[in-house]
């Protein structure tokens, strides 16, 4: 498993993170041996979000690792806070961020998060609060390094004039299928294409000057949640294609798609949701391989884009 160092943040993290959103159809003993897969494949880096199963997915994990052998200090676990589907909004105020953080260390069973992501922005952020937030949690000892998810450039920027602590971390999609945050320089001023369109403020770029490690969420996924690309009968021409690179390269389909994003020179994280302990073992492979620069252009060229 390749790692990589993230600046201000934690060191040799693995590149593949265990997404745990579904680990709630789990039974603790399963999810126990996927956790202990995980780690058999290099994987050290956990992510926890307060919404998944309504704080489900949290409390299956943190009655399975006991058991996993593994120590608390060898792995990195993430949460995420702020979204309230029960209240239909977000909340980044001091009180809610404070809770958030307390209700996810009681589930998952730890004195600590690795990390503490903001999940999506809220409208209303006072951005004091946040920093008040933050600061309580590093000196409590109850939170190491933060950072957000789905935040744009502008909002990163006000966060950190108040934060003190580095925003390590943006949580963004990316897949095949979703390449809004690289089309948009390729087709700068071009009225042919709506790809033209900058839908995200360039934040790609301005994590890359910021030194901000992006993880990217649904790497396999068509749109949010549409299920998948990989063996879709609507991406023929991309199936093809990852067909004849698994062949070259000797790795499973799903796993060329993967090193598609990795080999991006941003040296992104990329988070993996599979609960199937053989589809995350093939997943992996995808550290084993880099694409050459030729086959990564053919790949984005088969999911549907043009070279203007």
């Amino acid at each position: 498993m390749k790692t990589i160092d993230v600046v201000d943040g934690p060191k040799n993290v693995s590149r593949i993170v265990l997404g745990c959103m579904r680990i709630p159809s789990l039974s603790v003993a399963e999810a126990a041996n996927l956790i202990g897969v995980a780690a058999e494949q290099g994987i050290n880096f956990f992510d926890h979000a307060t919404i998944y199963g309504d704080g489900e997915a949290e409390t299956r994990f943190g009655d399975a690792f006991p058991s996993t052998g593994l120590k608390r200090e060898d792995v990195y676990v993430q949460s995420k806070c702020s979204i309230h589907p029960e209240r239909n909004e977000f909340d980044w105020s001091k009180e809610d961020i404070l809770a958030s953080v307390d209700g996810s260390l009681a589930r998952l069973k730890t004195d600590y998060l690795d990390a503490l992501l903001l999940h999506r922005p809220d409208l209303l952020f006072d951005p004091c609060e946040v920093a008040e937030a933050f600061e309580a949690l590093e000196q409590s000892g109850k939170v190491r390094y933060f950072g957000v998810s789905n935040v744009t450039p502008g909002q990163m920027e006000l966060l950190r004039k108040h934060v003190k602590q580095p925003l390590v971390f943006n949580q963004l999609q990316f897949s095949l299928d979703q390449t809004q945050l690289i089309d948009a320089g390729l087709y700068l001023n071009n009225l042919t294409t709506d790809r033209s369109t900058d839908r995200d403020n360039g934040v790609l770029d301005y994590c890359r000057l910021r030194d901000v490690t992006v993880q990217v969420w649904s790497p396999l996924q068509i749109g949010m949640f549409q299920g998948c690309f990989i063996d879709n009968p609507d991406y023929p021409e991309l199936n093809r294609k990852l067909d004849e690179l698994s062949e070259k390269y000797g790795v499973p389909k799903n796993a060329v798609a993967i090193a598609w994003i990795l080999r991006h020179p941003a040296r992104m994280q990329v988070v993996v949701g599979t609960t199937s302990p053989e589809r995350l073992s093939d997943l992996c492979k995808a550290t084993e391989i880099e694409l050459t620069r030729h086959d990564w252009y053919d790949l984005y060229l088969a999911s549907g884009k043009f070279l203007p």
